[in-house]
């Protein structure tokens, strides 16, 4: 249920609060007073769209929130179900525009609009002048059927979706294989030709990095030669300034003098360690210049080796576990086509085996809607005879669709005959623009009372009704509202007499500025109320006892339980 609606700055609106109760909340004003502002402030909060005419003053923030109290286990399981839990009972939502960007919470917690959207969907149903063209689209008819029975629907839907796609994908897949066998062949020739260029090169894993340091060193190599050989020479021992020449000659000399003293025979131990390791060296240095040793036989077929790797790097991957992952795709592929024609009759084998699942899943769906179309259009009836749809028929045509869909094969549409002994037809070419208000308050109302939203919004849907058949509708109104709280934005005085609650918009001019405020009325102020709806201006005396005799009535109805 909504409990409180608070607007601060948006259009005429300074700041306004309004306090909502259960049953039949009315709210009504002269025309251009804001009474469709309030409607839109609502939908601000539950994710709706700003227009920027409606900024009051651009320089304050535009706030809008709506808090719910949850009191069905229904919409509790729902909310939880999108991990919003509700404290205290409560939800509440909430937008801020300031600074140019919007900031929408969800009881204190910051939330996409998305999610705003959604999570109003399971609280609130609002139904306005604009969507009674639902009904003159016979496409949307389906929509409404599928709304009405989605418990029984959502696996079995699901189900066809999943299957659908497997259906289309598969069906695609087979027109692609038999569309240009031209076209089969030239692409299984380029992969035969991509496998063997791969498989030629008898790649090993790793074999690019070690080639690549072969190749530094081959390309390098007369340079390395020839500094190598001077370190040689001048570490050794064959020159005779050499490293190792002059250390053996010092070594020498402290052999003759190192039996003199115990310290020189340590530091004689020292040099002839270092002697070792130069000896060491220099015999290490000189295999590795062996090593150097390469003709330009064996520089050119590493070149050439190189080469092929990096062509094929370009080609089919970075690496060589890239290329060879990137043939055996080919592979897999070449072992699809090679036997062209079986891999065509598991395609249509395949192919047969989800077009049963989806034929079976819409024959399944399609009974479903029909057992679910029998009872909707049953009670839509029983609406409409309160309604004043006497002796009137409404039932549901179904026709199926040459050819299979995501939501099955079922084409339906409304059909109604207003009169006895007249011939059902297509509710889009027969009824008038104050019948079909009717309808689909009657409609709306079965869906509501099928999906457990406790609050329905109804925006001046009494467009094209009056006298009777507009009592009618209020006791309609009044019926629906002791199971559901119903807010009604509304210019007949007879649906607004029907009011647990009563709320009027007016425009007051302050300080030269025009704003609009709501306030519910005291019971003496809605027959004035009343009085102004039934004789516009000039309210006279007569008019006034008019207005307290149409409450009179009402309460008396309300009372009675008609």
């Amino acid at each position: 249920m909504l409990l409180n609606l608070n607007v601060k700055n948006l259009a005429l609106i300074d700041q306004a609060e309004v306090t909502f109760g259960d049953g039949l909340n009315i709210l009504t004003g002269e025309t251009g007073a804001g009474k469709s502002m309030l409607l839109g402030s609502l939908q601000l909060a539950f994710g709706g769209k700003l227009e920027k005419s409606a900024l009051k003053d651009e320089t304050k923030e535009v706030f809008v929130e709506a808090v719910f109290q949850i009191e069905n286990k229904h919409q509790t399981k729902l909310l939880e179900e999108m991990e919003i839990f509700p404290e205290e009972g409560q939800v509440i939502l909430s937008r801020k525009f300031a600074n140019g960007r919007w900031m929408n919470k969800i009881n204190g917690e910051s939330v996409t609009v998305k999610q705003l959207q959604k999570v109003s969907e399971s609280l609130i149903d609002i139904y306005g002048q604009h969507q009674q063209q639902i009904l003159l689209n016979k496409h949307k008819h389906l929509e409404l059927l599928d709304e009405y029975a989605h418990k029984e629907l959502k696996e079995e839907k699901e189900k066809l979706f999943e299957s659908f796609g497997k259906y289309t994908k598969l069906k695609k897949e087979l027109e692609e294989a038999l569309s240009d066998e031209e076209k089969r062949l030239r692409e299984i020739s380029f992969m035969e030709f991509e496998v063997n260029e791969i498989e030629e090169a008898n790649l090993v894993i790793g074999e690019d990095e070690g080639l690549e340091k072969l190749y530094r060193k081959m390309n390098n190599a007369r340079k390395i030669t020839e500094t190598v050989d001077r370190v040689y020479q001048i570490s050794g021992y064959s020159e005779n300034q050499s490293a190792g020449e002059q250390i053996g000659y010092a070594l020498k000399l402290m052999d003759g003098v190192s039996g003199m003293d115990e310290e020189l025979n340590d530091k004689r131990n020292q040099l002839a360690e270092i002697d070792a390791l130069l000896n060491d060296f220099n015999r290490d240095l000189a295999q590795y210049m062996e090593t150097l040793e390469f003709s330009e036989e064996e520089f050119s077929k590493t070149e050439e080796r190189l080469d092929l790797l990096n062509k094929l790097k370009s080609k089919y991957g970075k690496t060589i576990e890239d290329i060879l992952a990137y043939k055996a795709e080919k592979q897999k592929e070449l072992e699809k086509y090679g036997d062209y024609h079986m891999y065509v009759n598991e395609l249509n084998q395949n192919l047969e085996t989800e077009e049963k699942q989806v034929k079976e899943l819409s024959v399944k769906i399609s009974e479903i809607r029909k057992k679910s179309a029998e009872v909707l259009c049953k009670k839509v009836r029983k609406h409409l005879e309160d309604l004043n749809f006497l002796n009137t028929e409404f039932t549901m045509e179904f026709n199926e669709l040459s050819h299979y869909s995501a939501n099955g094969t079922d084409e339906v549409q409304f059909m109604i005959a207003t009169n006895l002994n007249e011939p059902l037809r297509p509710l889009q070419t027969t009824a008038s623009g104050g019948e079909l208000s009717r309808i689909m308050l009657a409609v709306k109302t079965v869906l509501a009372d099928n999906d457990n939203i406790d609050t329905l919004i109804f925006d001046e849907i009494d467009t094209g009704i009056s006298g009777r058949t507009a009592q009618k509708v209020s006791e309609k109104m009044e019926l629906i509202s002791k199971n559901h709280q119903l807010i009604c934005i509304t210019h007949l005085p007879q649906i607004a007499a029907m009011a647990d609650k009563h709320y009027v918009i007016e425009k007051e001019v302050e300080e030269n500025r025009t704003i609009t405020k709501v306030r519910e009325l005291k019971k003496e102020e809605e027959v004035s109320e009343l009085a102004r709806m039934l004789g516009g201006v000039s309210i006279t005396e007569t008019t006034l006892e008019s207005a307290r005799e149409m409450k009179e009535l009402a309460n008396s109805t309300k009372y009675n339980g008609c």
